[in-house]
């Protein structure tokens, strides 16, 4: 909200000693405090087209096309033939925010003039993204509490090493939030700990621990930091080497807690090192809980997605008798740490709670990398704790009730039941967004990409799970309009095991009883309801009726797993009975080619049918693998051999979010112009910084030189250039059919030319039957930048397997675009799912 006439404002913070910087209307405020920038230019943003696919954007275009120039107050940009806005001086508060009247969306401009070549450390607040002297960096948009806030997310840990040359720099400040508030620190040494921003496991009474913990390295210096060690003079820290970490870039590393924690409750202070050869670099200190062992904790481990420490929480069963017990997975809302969602249950006596993260409190909304990491805990859990497999439930209050939503549905036989409370049901439903609905076949193309998040689409898997929903009535962060049309939904389908529970008056969070726990998630009717269901096994199912948008991302339901799609990303169904008396499978599909029947329902030995769209195989005789594999061939379904890992599956299906997992490595082209490496560096870095601030992540970035397939092995690597910038590409990607050079890019036989041209693509390695490729890839310098603020980083934004497109994107849009859409099953062209435009 806006609350006064001037009211546009921005700060940066300039520590005293910082004396190379000439700025313009600086206050002096004395030696030990601060100077305020008081002066600055913004630019409103019209139309906020944050949700938008493909984003019409001139400020950024003349970033891409090099154009960019320090704006001038007065200065008009238009950003189509209706609408423009013009550049404006604004000046800060008293608190330091900027806060434009009347818009959320704006760009703001601040040049800084330094005497000397220097490094500072920035810090920005609410920002998406900044662009420092044309390169961009991660921003920290969750960071926005100001004086008239009374919460705080918990993301005061974003500080970037930024070089500054002698003269002046340009910094471009891309926001969304209304609001911007920005500080420079100076540079106390060129490496440091910043350790705000720690995965710490926490320490059990007395007990034995041996688990990784992870803090953020700042390399403040030009050259790679290699050879470190991180450790500590306390035995409980095990010294673990750094893995290598970029010039001006920030990394987050683990390292390693192995003994016994303390006998006594309360903290334990460890100092941490930094060392080369022996020479301590710098030190910080850390504080790690020390807890009972019937206490809410945090236990990590090592993802593989990236290699990163992540952290799950549990409040355990407040009995241990050593017989199974019941999981409820419970997935949090926004800006909501695992641990405090953990610690919104009173502990039960029949079941442990489990809380993931989605890899930070806002993550990816438990799509992309939070589903994939709600898997991974899921899977951890399974193993280390004593769980009945036919008592595990699924529950989230918010975001995570949109999680619960999500999760279920995409995979109905993890769960016995569900339990939503006040939860939204996909980007289709709660943010403004792209549609379908009258859109062009290339726009049609790129929407299938985001198939796996319409929730909508998936209702009928619902059928096999309990449902308990709850929402307050008067909920004014989420609609309660929102569990209605679920309600609707469930009734639609025919679904008969619901519970539909709204709360008269309640807002979003509330708490109606005196009891332990907070009741809108801690719902006593949600745990009875739970109490009665249980999951059956794949030998007591007789009917599956299963829908999926991606096998890549849900491919399997009890005993059938979807293998291959006729039309990828486009949503397969398959319904299908069996009855093991007659030793018959029967049931119709959609949109599926490739098949996997588990014959666990069926007792070994005699010969088996099927009937699959109306096609009848009979005397099948029992594999010894009990399991039969089927794929359509011209219209005829056929029983045929497992396929080859080389193809599409399961495992590798694609997208291009596909490529940033199995432990993911980035690799750098250095054979292009002085200009484009520089690009391929710095492009690599905000990629990784984006996947640190979002997701927790810790990403190895390496030179095409320094690339070796053999240690990398089995890992998916992310090329940035094209193959004549990046060595890596002849060794990884020379008989791809998408070859992107330095004028021109050739897609089978066609040929699209010019130096202005982009590529993001996914494709597998050969040398690997799990590992794939991402391209970030232009045929020119304009081209590269034009991928700089493509979203493949964040939920709510998807990508086919294949998108070309000219570096004019943010002025053209769509008409940019050259060819969209996806491999077929052996990863060939197939012109059928590839839209082309002139």
């Amino acid at each position: 909200m806006c609350r006064s006439k001037n009211c546009s404002f921005v700060q940066i913070t300039i520590f005293s000693f910082l004396f190379g910087f000439v700025f313009p209307a600086l206050v002096a405020a004395g030696n030990s405090q601060p100077e305020i920038v008081s002066k600055f230019l913004i630019l409103k943003i019209p139309g906020s087209p944050r949700f938008s696919a493909v984003q019409i954007d001139p400020v950024e275009q003349s970033v891409v096309d090099g154009t960019f120039k320090a704006p001038k107050a007065g200065q008009k940009v238009f950003w189509s033939k209706e609408k423009s806005s013009v550049w404006q001086e604004a000046s800060v508060n008293e608190k330091g925010w900027l806060r434009p009247c009347k818009t959320r969306a704006f760009y703001a401009y601040l040049s800084i003039n330094s005497a000397t070549e220097k490094t500072v450390l920035l810090e920005g607040r609410a920002h998406n993204m900044v662009y420092v002297n044309g390169e961009p960096r991660v921003g920290n948009r969750y960071q926005y509490k100001d004086e008239f806030q009374a919460w705080e997310p918990k993301f005061d840990f974003s500080l970037l090493p930024v070089r500054l040359k002698k003269g002046n720099n340009s910094f471009l400040f891309k926001c969304y939030r209304g609001r911007l508030k920005v500080l420079v620190h100076s540079l106390q040494s060129p490496v440091l700990f910043n350790v705000k921003d720690s995965t710490l496991p926490d320490l059990i009474q007395g007990e034995k621990i041996d688990s990784p913990a992870a803090v953020v390295v700042i390399n403040a210096s030009g050259q790679p930091l290699k050879n470190l060690k991180i450790g500590s003079d306390d035995p409980l820290v095990e010294e673990t080497t750094v893995p290598v970490i970029q010039p001006y870039s920030v990394r987050k590393v683990a390292f390693f807690i192995k003994g016994t924690a303390p006998a006594e409750t309360g903290s334990k202070t460890l100092k941490l090192y930094l060392k080369r050869n022996g020479a301590v670099l710098t030190e910080e200190s850390i504080e790690l809980r020390v807890v009972a062992p019937n206490a809410v904790q945090k236990h990590t481990y090592i993802s593989e997605i990236d290699g990163s420490v992540q952290y799950y929480a549990l409040n355990p069963a407040l009995i241990d008798d050593g017989k199974p017990k019941a999981l409820f997975f419970s997935v949090h809302g926004a800006n909501v740490e695992a641990l405090n969602q953990a610690g919104a249950y009173y502990p039960k006596k029949w079941g442990h709670i489990v809380a993931p993260t989605n890899r930070r409190p806002f993550g990816y909304d438990w799509e992309d990398w939070g589903r994939l990491d709600a898997l991974e805990v899921l899977n951890i859990v399974k193993k280390q704790l004593k769980i009945d497999p036919a008592r595990i439930y699924l529950t989230g209050h918010s975001m995570g009730g949109h999680g619960t939503w999500h999760l279920g549905a995409t995979f109905p036989d993890q769960f016995a039941a569900i339990g939503p409370s006040a939860g939204w049901i996909s980007f289709f439903s709660y943010a403004i967004r792209d549609t379908v609905r009258g859109q062009s076949p290339l726009q049609k193309m790129l929407m299938r990409a985001a198939s796996p998040g319409r929730t909508l689409k998936l209702a009928e898997n619902y059928k096999q799970l309990g449902v308990y929903i709850i929402h307050g009535d008067s909920d004014k962060n989420v609609p309660v309009q929102q569990s209605r049309k679920m309600a609707e939904v469930l009734k639609k389908i025919g679904h008969k095991d619901f519970v539909y529970h709204e709360e008269a008056g309640a807002g979003h969070w509330w708490d109606r009883s005196d009891e332990p726990g907070a009741d809108c998630v801690d719902w006593m009717p949600l745990f009875d309801f739970f109490a009665r269901h249980a999951r059956p096994t794949k030998e007591q199912i007789r009917q599956i009726d299963f829908t999926t948008a991606s096998p890549g991302v849900s491919a399997s339901d009890q005993w059938i797993t979807i293998f291959a799609q006729e039309k990828p990303f486009d949503f397969s169904r398959i319904s299908v009975r069996v009855d093991p008396g007659k030793r018959r499978f029967a049931g119709t599909t959609q949109n599926i080619t490739r098949l996997k029947i588990d014959l666990a329902p069926l007792t070994k030995g005699e010969p088996f049918s099927i009937n699959i769209d109306g096609q009848i195989i009979n005397q099948i005789d029992f594999p010894e693998r009990e399991a039969v594999f089927l794929e359509k061939r011209a219209g005829q379904w056929q029983i045929t051999g497992e396929w080859s890992k080389k193809d599409k599956g399961p495992h590798r299906y694609g997208g291009l979010k596909d490529a940033f997992r199995h432990r993911v490595v980035f690799v750098t082209g250095t054979n292009g112009s002085r200009e484009e490496n520089a690009w391929a560096l710095a492009k690599a870095r905000y990629d990784a910084e984006v996947f640190w601030y979002q997701g927790n992540g810790s990403i190895d970035i390496v030179t095409d030189r320094e690339f070796d397939p053999q240690k990398y092995s089995d890992r998916n690597v992310i090329l940035y250039g094209n193959a004549n910038t990046n060595s890596a590409w002849q060794v990884l990607l020379k008989n791809c059919p998408v070859q992107v050079m330095s004028d021109e890019i050739q897609i089978g036989e066609r040929k699209i030319k010019g130096k202005d041209l982009a590529a993001l693509f996914v494709y597998p390695r050969e040398d690997s039957n799990i590992a794939s490729i991402g391209v970030v890839a232009g045929t020119g310098i304009s081209g590269m930048r034009a991928t700089n603020t493509q979203r493949y980083l964040y939920a709510g934004y998807a990508y086919p397997d294949l998108m070309i497109f000219r570096a004019s994107v943010y002025t053209e849009g769509y008409k940019s675009i050259k060819a969209a859409g996806y491999f077929d099953i052996r990863w060939r062209l197939n012109e059928s799912d590839i839209i082309f435009s002139e």
